[in-house]
């Protein structure tokens, strides 16, 4: 799909919005969450959308809620704090929202692909786990990724939290001991997979090739177009 160079955007009247590619995280001054890669951007007043967010068609449906018709609004509706039903996490700026059900989603979160393929395995969207998370160890409601084995799983919200950890460890300049504060917080996939898994080593090893390639392609789909420097970081925090 060919991306125009320059857009008007009625979020930012004033100036035209150029398409730009980035290795720097980004806020999007949209939807207000993390981003990187390809985005609109003002120069003059250090504007920025996600891309999602800048061509945001006005009304989507989505595979999860067939009966929603969400329709994109800049501001959130209604009084209080809006939840996206995606990730958990709240809606401070753009948002899909059905008025109908009440469901809402970050403009990211609606573009997430039901389907992800990291050249060796695919890992499918599912509205809520049967099996247990490998960060959070919780089940049930959020949406997430499942690998095509079943062995692996992920929730959204996880991969955001560990994001944004990692986002604050590289680009805040946070000193040595709170990196390592947060590398510990993380849980180490290949002590999981042992405990899951004992006595089994070539099943621990496969599992953690797995999720290893499904944080790095998941990272892909959430921020729309990390680096690779992003993605091997935050990859190796999960993997240790």
């Amino acid at each position: 799909m060919k991306l125009d160079k320059e857009i008007c955007h009625p979020s930012h009247p004033h100036h035209k919005l150029k398409v730009e590619y980035t290795e720097v995280p980004f806020r999007c001054n949209g939807c207000k969450e993390a981003g990187i890669g390809l985005k609109y951007k003002c120069d003059m007043c250090d504007f920025d959308l996600h891309k999602a967010c800048a061509l945001a068609p006005a009304t989507i449906k989505h595979a999860f809620y067939k009966k929603c018709e969400f329709r994109f609004y800049t501001t959130p509706p209604g009084l209080g704090m809006r939840i996206c039903d995606a990730c958990g996490k709240d809606v401070p700026g753009f948002v899909y929202h059905c008025s109908r059900c009440g469901f809402d989603l970050h403009p990211c979160c609606a573009n997430l692909p039901q389907q992800l393929d990291d050249g060796d395995h695919n890992f499918y969207l599912c509205l809520k786990l049967s099996s247990p998370c490998h960060r959070c160890g919780r089940k049930g409601s959020g949406w997430s990724y499942r690998s095509e084995c079943k062995n692996y799983n992920l929730h959204v919200s996880c991969v955001k939290e560990l994001l944004a950890e990692s986002w604050q460890a590289i680009y805040l300049n946070l000193d040595k001991n709170k990196v390592r504060e947060i590398q510990t917080r993380i849980p180490s996939l290949r002590g999981t997979m042992q405990n899951h898994h004992r006595g089994r080593v070539g099943k621990v090893r496969k599992c953690c090739q797995i999720a290893s390639g499904a944080l790095r392609i998941i990272i892909s789909a959430i921020l729309g177009d990390p680096t690779a420097i992003i993605a091997a970081v935050i990859g190796a925090f999960i993997s240790k």
